[in-house]
């Protein structure tokens, strides 16, 4: 997909419209499907797709060396079953808003920068960034709020899950640039769909979720199709172009930007409003990630 200058920004909006809504999809039909069971068959059919766009963008459609082979396994295990895994655990908690949890998964860009210094030198931070870092992880402890009230009742478990995710995530975020595999990246988010959904099967018959607790609505079709296809396929081909056209610091920004459509969905859907605290912490995390990404974020600012 090329991108005309023009289009960049309102390419940008729609996929942290797609990304943000997505948390309020995943929390519609988590009210009608067993949690992993859905994340599941989210990326059966996704899989198919993704697979389907490799053949068309690239030749290069099955792993060929063992740096493939270790990617597609990193990002199937980490970034689709992991992060999936608990996301979908997470938000299925009554307590979990859609915004909320759209807000937690945000500090995966920070979390990303912080192990990429561990583990890649090159990408090491400043003491200005070693702190940026920790205002985004005060951000996530005031949205979690793990106060004894809240740890009674039960809502600061479901969030910590979504934290682990979006740990899970950055991990896997880190480990695929220390790879540097030559595979294309669709032929890789493709196997890594199909294999993360075989991964999340697995686990779902682990938890003793079976096809006949699932009641397959119309919202629950619906969820599933629309994460599937707009969310995982149809994102994941805009987050590729726009990659390519304006590089990896902005493109972060959309996980800055999808909570505020994952909290205006939720209200108008699901009637879920966003709480002080949701924005404190949001607030807090931005924050962080600006201070973190200062330098590159001036250098985006148009000059005369």
């Amino acid at each position: 997909m090329d991108v005309h200058p023009n289009r960049v920004v309102a390419l940008f909006v729609l996929l942290a419209a797609l990304w943000g809504t997505a948390f309020m999809a995943i929390k519609a039909g988590l009210a009608d499907l067993p949690p992993v069971l859905f994340a599941a068959v989210r990326y059966d059919i996704a899989g198919v797709c993704m697979l389907a766009v490799a053949a068309w963008r690239t030749e290069y459609l099955l792993p060929r060396t063992r740096e493939d082979v270790a990617a597609i396994g990193v990002a199937a295990l980490l970034m689709i079953a992991g992060y999936h895994t608990l996301l979908f655990i997470g938000e299925a908690d009554p307590g979990v808003t859609s915004a909320a949890a759209a807000v937690i998964v945000s500090l995966a860009p920070l979390v990303t920068t912080a192990l990429a210094a561990a583990v890649i030198p090159a990408d090491g931070v400043d003491a200005v960034g070693a702190v940026a870092v920790g205002i985004g992880l005060v951000g996530v402890v005031v949205l979690v709020d793990p106060t004894a009230a809240t740890l009674a009742g039960g809502a600061t478990v479901p969030k910590l899950l979504i934290v682990t995710a979006a740990l899970s995530f950055a991990a896997g975020a880190v480990i695929l640039r220390w790879l540097r595999a030559p595979v294309p990246i669709e032929t890789l988010e493709a196997w890594a769909m199909l294999l993360g959904a075989g991964v999340m099967h697995l686990v779902s018959v682990g938890r003793g979720e079976r096809w006949v607790d699932a009641v397959w609505s119309p919202t629950a079709l619906a969820a599933v199709l629309y994460l599937a296809i707009f969310a995982s396929a149809v994102g994941f081909l805009i987050y590729f172009a726009l990659l390519r056209e304006v590089g990896p610091v902005q493109i972060n920004l959309v996980s800055y930007v999808a909570p505020v459509f994952a909290a205006l969905a939720g209200w108008v859907a699901l009637g879920e409003v966003p709480t002080q605290t949701t924005a404190v912490g949001f607030a807090i995390i931005v924050a962080g990630f600006a201070l973190l990404k200062r330098r590159a974020l001036v250098g985006l600012i148009p000059r005369g």
